[in-house]
């Protein structure tokens, strides 16, 4: 097998701007709830929307904010504690650019399927 260095092909579909933080199943539920939500939700209804644990909404919540993608405050309702978490301005921005990226491999991917590859043809019943 050739390799021909210098080719403008070269890392293509290597999509480095990915953001691996957003990436993670778990966390991509949760940023696109709370960009379908821009005052906020309730832990418990995130919890609900992303169909995570307690323990597993935690430890992302905990990533996210160590990222400064969202802000989680604490508050009372009805005398009970509340945490309320937001996207952050950074985290709108990172989101954007990521959906940027996931585009740009949609738009790819599409490409390929024009020019008639088998293996991504999308049948009806998929």
């Amino acid at each position: 097998m050739r390799k021909d260095k210098g080719r403008k092909s070269d890392g293509r579909y290597a999509y480095p701007n990915l953001d691996l933080v957003i990436h993670e199943r778990a966390r991509l539920s949760m940023m696109t709830s709370l960009v379908a939500h821009p005052k906020g939700l309730r832990f418990s209804d995130l919890k609900r929307l992303c169909n995570l644990t307690d323990g597993n909404l935690s430890r992302h919540l905990q990533l996210l904010a160590s990222e400064n993608l969202i802000a989680i405050s604490k508050s009372y309702e009805d005398n009970r504690p509340q945490t309320w978490c937001r996207l952050t301005a950074d985290g709108k921005r990172r989101y954007v650019r990521y959906l940027s990226v996931l585009e740009q491999i949609v738009e790819d991917s599409a490409a390929k399927n024009k020019a008639g590859d088998p293996a991504l043809a999308v049948s009806a019943g998929n």
